[in-house]
């Protein structure tokens, strides 16, 4: 047992009882952002698994590239895939709510109606992997290091939201939240944060920033079991897991082993497909899932080739735009950029038609801004007409026209030439545009997948039609890595992703402050306005208002155009080997291969009879 002092203990524990006696406070199993929990306290299992699937079994997956970590809260390397597996949190969100997260490494949780604080109240039988015990002081060294340390997207919301974290017993610890900032997700942050062992790390002698091979211990369900650098990660599932019978956890985490194969382009990683290197595929290529899934293993019955509808948001996968460079300053050189993009052509000649157009940054939702701003959605606009843009109360909500279905729209091309022509780029006696110091307008378009030539490629042949100096970089996969972090590109392919009930994460995506260093605001976002609405957005108390506030917020975000949107399906295209199965309803946010599906013996074993697998 580790030593606590007492005094401080027994001060902590007073303070705390004054206070639940001073205030109207909230004991739960969980938090909903907005309303009831779906799951009550001392529910059996969720609703959406199979309780008796039975555990056992191998699946296999793909990765793209390579990698040369597995430690993914570090800047350093390229970690592998799924390797923040080994690490839970103090809350879990489930895949049929959007709102709500229930406890997991914590039993219940404290906290006020005006959520300036939570104490998490943690499970007494938690054991990290190497079977040492789980307890708030580990609790606070992650939080204490994720804060001094970590990814410098945890550390700014740390830092700014979290005003201290003090322990008050060997199984409970408090966050106290500053006062000044919106604290309706607050409890979720903190409660999503990973957990790391004390003792590893300071037994060790472990930097934290440092990249390694060897995973830090945790408390998942999971263990690596082998790795070799760059090609193959296997791990294995923890037969002593502490938390296998919980109520959360009944019918989940069935395979004994899941494995990733790492593959340098997608034509290689699909042939692995087809002679059984693997065993599950989450198709991302309209092309080959059109064109090629006829080959024996699927003619034969080894392979299912299946579609399921989801409720999923569109991932924002988009060509975007870096706007620290002083030539995409001006918001007319990026539509014009844009207008380029035929999304139409692409669609019906390279994706089959299996694809919609994205237009917004909640698409695939009814959170998404339309036509032009009225009601409540206006009023919140008005209350911020002097730093917004005048356009956003005459216009309609900021999207790309739609192209003919031929390569390059020529009613697209005079707009955009006419953009840049006012713009001051214009173009010369050899077809290149250049402003007035004599500069060319040169885009380069940074590409690490052999798979979006067919895409880039033609982009690159209309704006060179325009008259931009256009370019398809191919780079590689650590290449891409690191100029992502740097910010060394003009535009690349990213995913500017949101969530139903988006918090702090917006601010780290496309607030002010974390333009200059977070890779998750990929564009490089700077505007008053955006930050006005990421902070009405966080503190809308309904959900009727966090849907308005996001509308206002998706209006304005859509036009700074600080993106050329791409596409998305709003169901998963994928293909197996004939001895998985999955719950007959999977929940609507999440398919949960890895979490809900079981492997079925004697599929597999009929398979390995045939020769379907290696």
């Amino acid at each position: 047992m580790r030593l606590y002092n007492f005094f401080v203990f027994f001060i902590a524990t007073l303070t705390l009882a004054f206070s639940v006696h001073a205030q109207n406070i909230i004991s739960s199993n969980g938090i909903s952002s907005f309303g009831d929990l779906k799951y009550k306290e001392n529910f059996n299992n969720l609703d959406y698994v199979n309780i008796n699937a039975p555990k056992g079994g191998e699946i296999s997956f793909w990765a793209f590239g390579s990698f040369d970590s597995m430690h993914p809260y570090t800047r350093k390397g390229r970690a592998g895939a799924y390797s923040s597996i080994f690490f839970e949190s103090l809350l879990e969100s489930t895949a049929d709510e959007i709102d709500s997260a229930y406890g997991l490494l914590a039993k219940s949780i404290e906290y006020p109606k005006d959520r300036s604080w939570v104490v998490f109240h943690l499970r007494d039988n938690i054991r990290f992997s190497d079977g040492t015990p789980l307890d708030a002081q580990d609790v606070l060294f992650s939080y204490e290091l994720l804060r001094d340390k970590g990814l410098p997207s945890f550390k700014a919301v740390i830092k700014k939201d979290i005003k201290s974290a003090v322990v008050l017993s060997p199984l409970k610890i408090k966050f106290v939240f500053n006062e000044e900032v919106p604290k309706r997700d607050l409890i979720n942050t903190v409660g999503g944060l990973p957990i790391f062992s004390k003792d590893y790390y300071l037994d060790n002698k472990i930097d934290f920033e440092a990249s390694t091979l060897t995973p830090s211990v945790g408390s998942g369900p999971y263990v690596l079991e082998t790795v070799d650098v760059g090609k193959q990660i296997v791990y294995k599932r923890n037969q002593n897991y502490w938390g296998k019978d919980l109520p959360i956890n009944k019918g989940r985490y069935n395979f004994d082993k899941f494995r990733v194969e790492y593959y340098a382009d997608y034509n290689s990683a699909f042939e692995g497909f087809k002679s059984g290197s693997y065993t599950f595929r989450n198709e991302a290529s309209s092309k080959i899932w059109a064109t090629a899934y006829d080959f024996p293993a699927l003619a034969n019955g080894w392979v299912n080739k299946k579609t399921i509808k989801h409720g999923n948001l569109s991932p924002g996968q988009a060509f975007v735009f870096n706007l620290r460079k002083d030539k995409f300053k001006d918001k007319n050189v990026r539509k014009a950029i844009g207008l380029m993009f035929n999304f139409e052509w692409s669609n019906k000649t390279l994706f089959y038609g299996l694809y919609e157009r994205t237009n917004s940054f909640w698409d695939n939702s009814d959170l998404t801004a339309v036509g032009l701003p009225k009601g409540e959605e206006l009023k919140i606009l008005t209350s911020l007409t002097n730093i917004l843009d005048e356009n956003i109360f005459s216009e309609p909500a900021f999207l790309f026209p739609k192209s003919n279905i031929k390569q390059l729209d020529r009613k697209n091309l005079r707009e955009a030439s006419n953009l840049l022509d006012e713009s001051g780029w214009l173009i010369g006696d050899d077809g290149v545009r250049r402003n007035s110091n004599g500069e060319t307008l040169d885009l380069e378009i940074l590409n690490d997948s052999q798979a979006f030539d067919r895409i880039i490629n033609p982009y690159v042949e209309n704006l060179k039609q325009l008259g931009v100096n256009a370019s398809n970089i191919k780079i590689d996969n650590a290449q891409m890595t690191e100029r992502k972090r740097n910010f060394e590109f003009d535009m690349l392919v990213g995913f500017l992703s949101t969530s139903f009930t988006p918090g702090s994460e917006l601010e780290q995506y496309f607030g002010s402050a974390s333009a200059d260093f977070s890779i998750f605001n990929l564009a490089g976002v700077k505007d008053e306005g955006i930050d006005q609405l990421i902070k009405i957005v966080r503190a809308a108390k309904t959900r009727q208002d966090l849907n308005i506030a996001i509308r206002a917020l998706d209006r304005v975000l859509r036009a700074e155009v600080i993106w050329v949107p791409q596409w998305y399906k709003n169901k998963h295209t994928i293909a197996y080997y004939d001895m998985f199965e999955h719950p007959e309803n999977l929940p609507p946010y999440d398919m949960g291969v890895l979490d809900l599906w079981w492997f079925n013996k004697s599929k597999s074993e009929n398979l390995k009879e045939a020769g379907a697998l290696q």
